[in-house]
């Protein structure tokens, strides 16, 4: 259901949906919606994928586990999340998490304030326009989203047998 630009009632296959590679990203609700407040997308997650390691100047996040299992580290701690578990990722604290079980999981996330969500058009768009992108062209968008990569790749692969989305 929708009012104006505001969708109010959104249903759970609807969206805007995206893929990159081994990560799904459905809008559910977009900072439009919610006057910049928060954001609201759904990550489905193929077995096995890791979500580079980051940390972000402007949003907090916090996620929901709807199926599977999911790893995280956020600073220096790891777990394992379940259905039904939600878990704050704070800006200014590295993170990342991955698919940490042999089925597709899946988690709906919120982040406040809004307006990271469109850094996920852009990867997309970049990798749509011809092409794999420099990693200058990484680099700059992930600038201009406040967001900045952390190296914990080859140790977290090494150590759960898992591959970057």
């Amino acid at each position: 259901m929708q009012v104006g630009d505001k969708q109010l009632v959104v249903g759970p296959d609807e969206g805007k949906a995206l893929w990159l590679g081994g990560l799904g990203v459905i809008y559910k609700v977009r900072g439009k919606e919610s006057g910049g407040a928060f954001s609201i997308v759904e990550h489905p997650i193929e077995p096995g994928k890791l979500v580079p390691a980051h940390v972000h100047s402007r949003e907090d996040e916090c996620s929901l586990v709807l199926e599977g299992e999911i790893g995280v580290r956020i600073g220096d701690r790891e777990f394992t999340a379940t259905p039904g578990t939600y878990i704050f990722k704070p800006r200014g604290i590295p993170h990342t998490f991955w698919n940490a079980g042999p089925k597709p999981a899946r988690l709906l996330e919120i982040i406040s304030p809004a307006g990271f969500e469109s850094y996920f058009e852009e990867i997309v768009g970049l990798y749509d326009s011809g092409g794999t992108p420099t990693p200058e062209q990484l680099l700059e968008v992930r600038r201009r989203y406040g967001m900045e990569s952390v190296d914990w790749a080859q140790e977290l692969m090494a150590k759960y047998n898992l591959r970057l989305r």
